[in-house]
């Protein structure tokens, strides 16, 4: 192998340029010339190819984006458009391709690799941590602490106003944020996709609460856990109890900003052996991490796997409650 490129695709996260940044100058360091394939799968059907060198992704470890930018290509999702970005890629003579990005992003890299021999592997970059076969994604530990921090700050406008806060964080289908951050702010309840709470469950927490001596209360619930969202459960509660409720919904300002330690130095492992896997023979695999260490996945488990939450976790967060 001779020629590698790299691609960003879905949603960004904090991270993804140390990533780029250990793919480019571990492929650099290995011989290999190295392009970047801008917005994704549809630069790579409209050919957004260049030739990247060391200097290429000299100071962007502490930016959060990704320089490569991102962006969706319904005309990838036909037979058609994956022919063309495959003959691209044979145009320029580009033999494996790094895919970093989320489930989605992967199952597009699947079909280049099952359709038309491409040499991939997929590097997990997502704040959501949904994906299977890795312990922790690139960008969850950066969306964590954003979100800790805001509900640390909450926290004290509750406890000056003796009110309740609802703190909605992002995650899609997946609790992993909500239940972290939950457990990290010390939050009175947890509301995540994996197990349903009912509006009247909830205010019995509250009260329970109250009746306990608390005068005021957060609780963290991820975007796909209650429907209708943060606002329908304040309504509920509203309702309900003798709280005075506000809701802070906290969105995308979680996906941004420069990357937690932690996040770098997991995107620049992950960047590292994603092109030692290219150059050993690995391809249809993801790398990621487990206690083992380094592991490589197969890229068809990724997105066919369901990554479970850890439940103890809520055990920890009821106990600590009282």
């Amino acid at each position: 192998m001779k020629h590698i490129a790299v691609l960003t695709s879905g949603g960004d996260a904090p991270g993804m340029n140390a990533a780029i940044r250990a793919v480019v100058r571990t492929a650099i360091y290995e011989d290999l010339k190295v392009s970047a394939i801008y917005r994704g799968y549809q630069g790579l059907i409209e050919n957004d190819i260049e030739t990247m060198g060391p200097r290429s992704v000299a100071n962007i470890i502490q930016r959060g984006g990704t320089i490569l930018r991102t962006a969706r290509c319904m005309e990838f999702f036909d037979e058609e458009g994956r022919a063309k970005a495959a003959g691209n890629l044979k145009k320029h003579g580009i033999e494996g391709l790094v895919v970093i990005g989320g489930d989605g992003s992967f199952r597009g890299a699947t079909k280049l690799y099952r359709e038309h021999g491409v040499a991939v592997i997929g590097i997990p970059g997502t704040i959501d941590n949904d994906i299977y076969g890795t312990d922790v994604s690139i960008g969850f530990n950066t969306a964590m602490n954003i979100a800790l921090e805001a509900i640390d700050r909450l926290r004290d406008t509750a406890a000056s106003h003796d009110r309740l806060f609802l703190v909605e964080v992002m995650g899609r289908k997946s609790g992993h944020i909500a239940l972290n951050v939950g457990v990290a702010g010390g939050a009175e309840a947890i509301l995540v996709p994996e197990a349903e709470m009912a509006a009247e469950d909830v205010v019995k927490l509250v009260i329970n609460a109250q009746e306990r001596g608390k005068s005021s209360s957060i609780i963290v619930i991820a975007e796909g856990a209650y429907e209708g969202g943060a606002m329908a459960l304040r309504d509920e509660l509203r309702a309900q109890c003798s709280y005075e409720v506000r809701t802070s919904i906290l969105g995308h300002m979680q996906r941004g900003g420069s990357p937690s330690t932690r996040d770098r130095v997991l995107a620049s492992r992950l960047g590292f052996h994603a092109i030692k896997g290219l150059l050993e023979g690995q391809s249809g695999v993801m790398v990621g991490v487990d206690k083992r260490g380094t592991v490589f996945v197969a890229l068809e488990d990724v997105f066919e796997k369901k990554k479970e939450i850890d439940t103890q976790l809520f055990e920890i967060a009821k106990v600590l409650a009282i």
